[in-house]
């Protein structure tokens, strides 16, 4: 090979080492047969991220459609952390979970995880319309996890319901005031949903709880303002002392 031009190849390669952590978006020209589910698999990310990074407001996508997506794939080495490898990358912890739907701090060797643009900050962006509280992207999602973990089998006026409770709980100014604080919260000694306990929450959101989660956000609620709900099952007298405002499925939510 030229000297000269074996120079220059190195010099290259040392460059784009040199740049590795430089993560911008990238984009993909959507093929016949894509479907946003196939596309979040091949960039090791998920089908809400690709959602909201792009603005959709539902999965369907066409051919020829351009689509942002992470253009950085990571392995996980021995001794990694979520948080060091935001940091190797110059992303936000908060953008780095939501681009990879980890809401726990658990990650082993071998494992990919997609790095989000730099720029992608609406994980963090604080929405003030057309919702009805504020709140980031993040918890809009959060949300909606936690109505697929609370009621994904029930109906979807079930879904919203739960959606509402939360955003009532929000409003109400008796219980923490973020989507967050309201769904983590043990002030009282212990989680108020069990989906938080036993990790269910940590499992992707669907369609349509996205859609219920949203919804809820924009005011709808079943309920007429119910702070409460509870599987019929339940055997918690205080709780069931309290006035009933809906029943919808196995559910019932209350005052």
């Amino acid at each position: 090979m030229n000297k000269l031009k074996f120079l220059a190849i190195g010099a290259f390669i040392a460059i784009a080492g040199a740049n590795s952590n430089n993560v911008h978006a990238a984009t993909y020209s959507v093929k016949s047969g894509d479907s946003l589910y196939t596309i979040s698999r091949s960039y090791s990310t998920n089908t809400n991220y690709l959602m909201e990074y792009n603005n959709l407001a539902g999965s369907t996508i066409y051919p020829g459609q351009t689509i942002k997506v992470p253009d950085t794939v990571y392995t996980v080495k021995s001794g990694d952390s979520l948080y060091l490898i935001s940091q190797k990358f110059g992303v936000t912890l908060g953008n780095l979970r939501w681009a990879n739907n980890i809401w726990s701090d658990y990650i082993y060797p071998g494992q990919t995880l997609a790095i989000p643009a730099k720029n992608s900050s609406s994980q963090s962006q604080v929405i003030a319309s057309p919702y009805v509280i504020s709140c980031t992207n993040a918890e809009v999602d959060l949300l909606a996890r936690l109505i697929n973990a609370e009621a994904g089998g029930e109906s979807y006026t079930a879904m919203k319901s739960v959606g509402a409770v939360i955003v009532n709980r929000v409003k109400s100014g008796t219980f923490p005031n973020t989507i967050t604080k309201v769904i983590y919260d043990t002030d009282s000694g212990y989680y108020q949903f069990t989906p938080v306990e036993n990790g269910m929450i940590n499992n992707a959101a669907t369609a349509s709880s996205l859609s219920a989660a949203k919804e809820a956000l924009r005011g709808a609620d079943p309920t007429n303002g119910a702070l409460y709900f509870y599987d019929n099952t339940a055997t918690n007298s205080w709780l069931r002392a309290k006035p009933v405002s809906l029943i919808s499925g196995k559910l019932i939510f209350a005052f």
